[in-house]
């Protein structure tokens, strides 16, 4: 045996007896965890939507595979205003509305991180922050919803094309570098007759494509899972019901449901270790969330915040996320009746 083969053969037994080596790594997949929370199963009316969403994700800690913390240094902070534009025609297919919605995404940070290994071992969380510019396109090319008597639902099926800057081992990376396929669901089921207290979940099922790495390595990353949660309460700003304010305790938990495919490479040397033998990472958030809404004007404002109380083989930090929601509504509601 030579004594290449002798060495990478140890490296390797190390990482499977130790199983927590800062190894590099795919620690967040595509979908941002925290948009959703409250009111995710109510498509928007028919018509044409715009929808803000500013997402500030903020870490400086990082938990290894047994959930416990692990030195580094450094921050990892993103900021994303994701730009939805939905329309949603008046029609019905299946008994629901048939929609459909695209965003733009500026951000600042790698929406998908590595973390690095750094000698002597300590990783560098402001290493993997990435650079600004224009992130991957998301396009949901098909969804349906329905509104029932006691519950909104919604399901669709959307793509994350790899528009966004990407170049294997880049300090300034803002895209992902991989195609991304998206199934999606919510629901929102309301507890009282009035609808004013609600019970509501969002899933996303992310299937993914490959992305080249440094060293002549590639890497598949492993499907992952996310779910959002959310309960709410709306309550009356107004006697005619024009301002409504709702409130809510929300959080979201997010996992690698299948193991990566390629290989990685070990460090900064020219050793290389299947993908799949990385750990799988998940991270679980709570938080609140608070909601002013004119039904009147189709106008909606949102705050929220979560915190994510622990997590595996992935950063540990908060999100912060905020924005509004218009609908130019076609055709125009008919007025009351007095």
């Amino acid at each position: 045996m030579s004594r290449q083969i002798r060495v990478a053969a140890s490296v390797l037994t190390l990482f499977l007896l130790s199983g927590a080596l800062p190894l590099p790594g795919q620690q967040k997949p595509q979908w941002l965890p925290g948009q959703m929370g409250l009111n995710s199963g109510i498509t928007p009316s028919p018509g044409f939507s715009y929808v803000n969403i500013s997402v500030n994700y903020f870490s400086n800690a990082f938990n290894g595979p047994n959930g416990s913390a692990i030195p580094v240094t450094g921050n990892y902070n993103v900021w994303a205003v994701e730009n939805a534009f939905y329309y949603v025609p008046d029609l019905k297919v299946l008994h629901g509305n048939i929609g459909m919605n695209l965003l733009l995404t500026p951000a600042t940070g790698s929406l998908d991180a590595d973390v690095p290994i750094q000698n002597p071992g300590i990783p560098n969380l402001s290493a993997a922050a990435g650079g600004g510019g224009l992130a991957d396109l998301w396009v949901q090319p098909i969804g349906l919803g329905w509104h029932l008597k006691r519950a909104d639902l919604q399901v669709g099926e959307a793509m994350m094309l790899p528009t966004g800057r990407y170049t294997p081992g880049a300090s300034d990376n803002v895209g992902t570098g991989y195609f991304g396929n998206h199934l999606l669901s919510g629901t929102t089921v309301y507890i009282t007759k009035n609808k004013g207290t609600s019970a509501n979940l969002f899933t996303d099922w992310e299937v993914h494509g490959g992305r080249p790495g440094t060293n002549g390595t590639n890497k598949t990353p492993g499907q992952a899972f996310t779910m959002e949660w959310g309960l709410g309460q709306v309550l009356p700003l107004k006697k005619d019901f024009s301002q409504l304010l709702q409130i809510g305790l929300i959080g979201y938990d997010q996992w690698q449901v299948t193991a990566n495919g390629g290989t990685v490479p070990i460090g900064s040397t020219n050793f290389t270790l299947p993908a799949s033998l990385l750990p799988y990472y998940s991270v679980h958030a709570i938080g609140g969330q608070g909601t002013y809404i004119l039904p009147m004007k189709n106008l909606t404002f949102y705050v929220k915040g979560e915190h994510e109380y622990t997590a595996y083989s992935h950063f540990v930090g908060t999100t912060i996320v905020f924005g509004g929601v218009w609908t130019l509504r076609i055709p125009k509601p008919a007025p009351p009746k007095t």
